[in-house]
């Protein structure tokens, strides 16, 4: 039997079946938004876009220490395309894989994943707690403070943005437009009107 192209709800089955921790369902949640985001722009396939952002962390709460190659194993165990699991594995790059992201998909997993830590933590200081009411100046004013959201490694969303030929505060607009749209789920709404 070949590769079968999963449905979004298998795709979250298979997150949730992997993942409890809240914080973890959340980011792949705003990571999905965002690649969905980045699909309709870019007039791609945006349900293999949100499905590849929804389970790109799928082995994290698990097995950090094989994160990557972890998820690749699960998702060939499951007999998922090529393509879904190189673009998973992609988002890893220079940190815990060696497959360099080539496609405009994965430019774009490799690019926003961090970018989204940045973006929810930049959120969470703000008085309205809100992604609704946020500009990308926002997120500027803070990157340059390295304590600040110290875990997210601001020169791989640098690497990202420069491969994708995108200016750093476009690819931070399009990111919070994005998680705009889950806002509510991810916790992001806040109370900004």
């Amino acid at each position: 039997m070949g590769a079968q192209t999963p449905t979004r709800e298998q795709a979250f089955k298979l997150l949730t079946e992997f993942n409890q921790t809240d914080s973890l369902i959340k980011h792949a949640l705003t990571v999905e938004a965002v690649m969905r985001h980045f699909a309709r722009k870019r007039g791609e396939d945006e349900e293999k876009w949100g499905i590849i952002g929804l389970v790109h962390d799928l082995d994290y709460e698990k097995f950090p220490d094989q994160h990557c190659r972890k998820t690749e194993e699960i998702l060939r165990q499951r007999q998922w395309p090529e393509e879904y699991i190189r673009a998973v594995v992609s988002h890893g790059w220079g940190i815990c894989s060696e497959v360099a992201p080539e496609s405009e998909l994965e430019k774009v997993l490799y690019a926003v994943d961090e970018l989204t830590g940045l973006v929810t933590t930049s959120a969470l200081v703000r008085p309205s707690k809100s992604v609704m009411d946020m500009e990308a100046t926002s997120v500027r004013k803070k990157w340059k403070d390295k304590r600040f959201a110290a875990g997210v490694n601001r020169s791989i969303i640098e690497k990202g943005a420069a491969m994708l030929g995108v200016d750093l505060n476009d690819l931070i607009a399009e990111t919070i437009l994005g998680m705009r749209e889950v806002a509510e789920e991810i916790g992001l709404k806040g109370n900004a009107s």
